[in-house]
């Protein structure tokens, strides 16, 4: 009977512990829950006495830097209307410019070679026509 014995008071033993173990085990997977909720207690209020008054000033710049661009491209589209509107006016202008000049111009190229050929005509003291050129003295 001894030996019976022995084997009973070892496995008594052995699921002392077993249950030991158990407890051991239970007792750190309640502990890491606990750590684990008052870390994520501490990042929520690290989030929201950090976190969400910068997010709230990023948001309030974002939205600054969105209505300044905005403003700018609408400026930037006006200012480029304006320059193709000049550019345009001083085309039209350079044209009428250039024709009316050149009207006088031709007026008054028209008017000195009617007076170079009307003194051409008074200083020339032969009044016999000149006989056509012939083929060999054209060229």
């Amino acid at each position: 009977m001894g030996d019976l014995q022995t084997t009973n008071v070892a496995l008594i033993v052995m699921a002392v512990v077993s249950v030991l173990e158990a407890l051991l085990l239970i007792g750190i997977g309640i502990g890491g829950f606990m750590v684990y909720r008052r870390v994520m207690q501490l990042l929520t209020d690290l989030e929201s006495r950090q976190i969400a008054p910068l997010r709230e000033k990023v948001d309030a710049i974002l939205g600054d830097v969105k209505a300044v661009t905005a403003r700018v491209n609408s400026e930037a589209e006006r200012v480029d209307h304006a320059i193709h509107g000049t550019i345009d006016r001083v085309d039209n202008t350079a044209e009428h410019l250039k024709s009316s000049v050149m009207d006088k111009v031709n007026y008054a190229a028209g008017i000195v070679r009617g007076v170079r050929a009307a003194i051409v005509s008074l200083l020339q003291t032969d009044h016999r026509p000149k006989p056509p050129a012939t083929a060999e003295g054209r060229f």
